[in-house]
C-alpha cells in the first residue's frame, strides 16, 4: 500500500511543503489530519497520551512510532526505548530527530528482544483489523513481553457514529474501512480496528490478559493497561 503518511511526514519534516493528509472513512466526508500533530512535544500532547507515558515502565516498544514524539519524551526521562515503525520514510524522520533505536519493521514479524512496556498511541491497536486480529496482535505481543510486562494503548467506543447509519450485521462495529488521501493521492482501503471497552477486556481475558482502564476522556476514548495472567 502507498505510504502516504509517511510521505506526509517526510515532507513536513525536511521540506517547506505543507500539503494536507486526509482520513476517509465510511461514515461521511474525509476528515483532515494535521501532519503537524505527529510533531507535538508533551506539553501539546493530550491528557490521555501524558498519562499513557507516566504510566510506561523500563523497556519500552513504542509500537508505530510515526514521527517519534512519544519516543523522544521516553528518551528524554532516560528510558530505553524502541521505535518500531513499518514506514521507512517515518523511519528517516525518526533518525534524523534523535530517536533512538529505530526499527522499520512489521510488528507482526518483529521478534528477538523483550520488553517491559509495549506502547501504542493514537489508536495503535487499530493495526489488529479486526477482533479475531486483536487475539492474534495479543499472542504476539505475549512473546515481546517480559514475564511483568504491559500494553499500554488507547482506543474508543464508535458506537455514536452508527446514529444515522445501520450498524453491521457481518461484523464488529468497529471494524472500520478507511483510507489515506495526500497530494491527490489515495491509498486503497483498509481495516481499522476500534474496541469497546468490554469487548477488549473480555477478549484479553480470553487471551490470557487483564485489562484495566485507567483514563477515560469526554470523547468515549480510554486508555487501557493490559498485564498478563499469572
Amino acid at each position: 500500500m502507498t505510504d502516504l503518511p509517511g510521505k506526509a511526514i517526510h515532507d513536513f519534516h525536511f521540506t517547506d511543503r505543507r500539503k494536507k493528509l486526509f482520513v476517509h472513512d465510511q461514515f461521511g466526508p474525509k476528515v483532515e489530519m494535521p501532519v503537524s500533530y505527529y510533531f507535538r512535544n508533551f506539553k501539546k500532547m493530550p491528557e490521555l497520551e501524558r498519562v499513557a507515558i507516566d504510566n510506561c515502565l523500563g523497556k519500552v516498544l513504542d509500537i508505530g512510532a510515526a514521527a517519534g514524539s512519544h519516543a523522544l519524551e521516553l528518551k528524554r526521562r532516560d528510558f530505553d526505548v524502541t521505535a518500531l515503525e513499518i514506514s521507512p520514510l517515518t523511519c528517516e524522520v525518526m533518525e534524523d530527530r534523535g530517536v533512538p533505536n529505530v526499527i522499520c519493521e512489521d510488528f507482526f514479524v518483529f521478534e528477538g528482544q523483550k520488553f517491559d512496556t509495549l506502547l501504542l498511541l493514537m489508536n495503535g491497536i487499530g493495526i489488529s483489523s479486526t477482533l479475531k486480529g486483536f487475539s492474534d496482535f495479543l499472542k504476539k505481543a505475549d512473546t515481546l513481553l517480559n514475564p511483568e510486562g504491559q500494553i499500554i494503548f488507547d482506543s474508543c467506543d464508535i458506537a455514536y457514529m452508527y446514529e444515522d447509519v445501520p450498524m453491521p450485521v457481518s461484523h464488529y462495529y468497529g471494524e472500520i474501512k478507511t483510507r489515506y488521501e495526500f497530494d491527490r493521492e489515495l491509498t486503497e482501503w483498509f481495516r481499522w480496528l476500534y474496541l469497546d471497552s468490554d469487548t477488549m477486556t473480555r477478549i484479553a481475558g480470553e487471551s490470557g490478559f487483564r485489562g484495566e482502564i485507567i483514563f477515560e476522556d469526554e470523547n468515549d476514548q480510554y486508555l487501557a493497561v493490559l498485564t498478563k495472567i499469572s
